[in-house]
């Protein structure tokens, strides 16, 4: 059995000029990052490689962030203005191929802070709720530095890790991460309405966190045979497994079983992923492989964008030059979805922000990255209707896209499309 040690004993581990890894979202290791980042005075140019983390990202801040530079693989807001600043970065990479740094050594790490659940009789310890890359850090870092707590859900999959693979370990015992679903506005609920409608009986769905995701949920109480084969998943679901809609009975790839690579929610998410043989969890380089998503039935996969342009293309991670969070597993799972026999690709997003600006635009904002191009965009949804993009060329794109726009963008749209693709013929 491993023998616990404190806090700062734990991170004393770490010198100047390693690089780390930070397990994410719920199960973000916030007491080992806070010891850390109290050592920033005795420490210089660590690198932190990360995905999603919680919690307030104290390296990103003054003073330690003397100490630290964040290269972070995906952007939340506690890290957003860091990334965006000569003390951060981001590195634009699929999440299927994010081990892939650490196993060909492109990013080859020093140390690995994880948060694991306490040993069982035979030694292991689970990952919990965020399998996704984790395991590829730990296997390839040369120290492992964890977190352990009781309050940590055992997942059944792939996250399971021997206490012998754990170089240092701590004991404590407090919540992990959680969030409250998002309730939807009505310009969400009619964006989930519209998506529900394109969902078939015995599809195997995609989706994020979030109020939209939530709002196709709560309107596919009528439908059967439901699966999920996702990169994540929170507290939607649970009425739906519950009543018998999600079974994933039709589904190829590990039938009957929840496929994720990290979930987050509520506590009534974590007591129902606890010792739950249904919810399998699986790194990243699995759930999100095209090959394996294309495999299952009616792959409808559910993701949403910042902007699109006339021509279809997506913005998904950047407000024009600023980084605002990631590729993510978009691209794997629009793609996978397109092969899928009779799957759907879906963006669905409001047709204008808060601020009444069109998200769908004559041309992206400078600087703006293509988080999906045009070529593999299937179907577009917005609280006005859904078109399908597919076979469609630029010109009826265009006229497809600005149906579904804000009413009060429209005609500047159209003007657009116009300059575009008619007035060029008269030069």
């Amino acid at each position: 059995m491993q023998n616990y040690i404190d806090k700062s004993t734990a991170v004393s581990l770490v010198n100047s000029g390693d690089r780390i890894f930070f397990q994410g979202a719920a199960m973000t290791p916030k007491i080992l990052i806070e010891a850390l980042c109290h050592r920033y005075e005795n420490l210089s140019e660590v690198e932190i490689v990360q995905l999603h983390t919680e919690g307030e990202a104290l390296y990103t801040q003054d003073p330690y962030r003397k100490a630290f530079k964040t290269n972070s693989c995906f952007v939340g807001g506690n890290v957003r203005k860091a990334v965006n600043s000569d003390y951060g970065d981001y590195i634009p990479i699929f999440l299927s191929e994010i081990h892939l740094l650490f196993k060909r050594g492109i990013l080859p790490l020093d140390v690995a802070f994880i948060q694991v659940s306490p040993p069982d009789k035979h030694g292991y310890c689970s990952l919990g709720t965020s399998v996704d890359v984790t395991l590829a850090a730990i296997q390839s870092a040369k120290k492992v530095i964890a977190q352990v707590n009781p309050k940590v859900p055992r997942s059944h999959g792939d996250g399971i890790v021997h206490i012998s693979q754990i170089d240092a370990a701590v004991e404590v015992d407090m919540p992990i991460h959680g969030h409250d679903p998002l309730v939807a506005n009505e310009i969400e609920e009619k964006i989930g309405q519209h998506v529900a409608h394109l969902v078939e009986d015995g599809a195997t769905l995609q989706m994020g966190i979030g109020a939209i995701p939530n709002a196709v949920l709560n309107n596919l109480y009528h439908h059967k045979g439901l699966g999920i084969h996702t990169e994540m998943f929170s507290d939607g679901i649970l009425p739906l497994v519950e009543k018998g809609i999600i079974t994933g009975e039709h589904k190829v790839v590990k039938p009957g079983k929840i496929v994720t690579c990290f979930a987050m929610g509520s506590q009534k998410l974590y007591d129902y992923i606890d010792e739950n043989p249904m919810v399998h969890f699986k790194e990243a380089a699995y759930t999100n492989d095209t090959a394996i998503i294309r495999r299952n039935p009616k792959v409808t996969a559910i993701n949403s964008a910042i902007e699109i342009d006339l021509t279809g293309q997506i913005c998904a991670d950047t407000i024009g030059r600023r980084q605002y969070s990631g590729v993510g597993g978009q691209m794997d799972f629009i793609r996978g979805a397109s092969l899928s026999e009779g799957g759907k690709a879906i963006i669905a997003m409001p047709s204008a922000t808060y601020k009444g600006i069109s998200k769908i635009t004559p041309f992206l904002n400078e600087g703006a990255g293509v988080t999906t191009t045009r070529a593999h965009v299937h179907y577009v949804v917005t609280e006005n209707g859904v078109v399908n993009l597919y076979g469609k060329n630029l010109k009826q794109r265009a006229k497809a896209l600005i149906s579904i726009a804000h009413p009060d963008h429209q005609e500047s749209l159209e003007k657009a499309a116009f300059e575009r693709f008619e007035s060029s013929k008269l030069n």
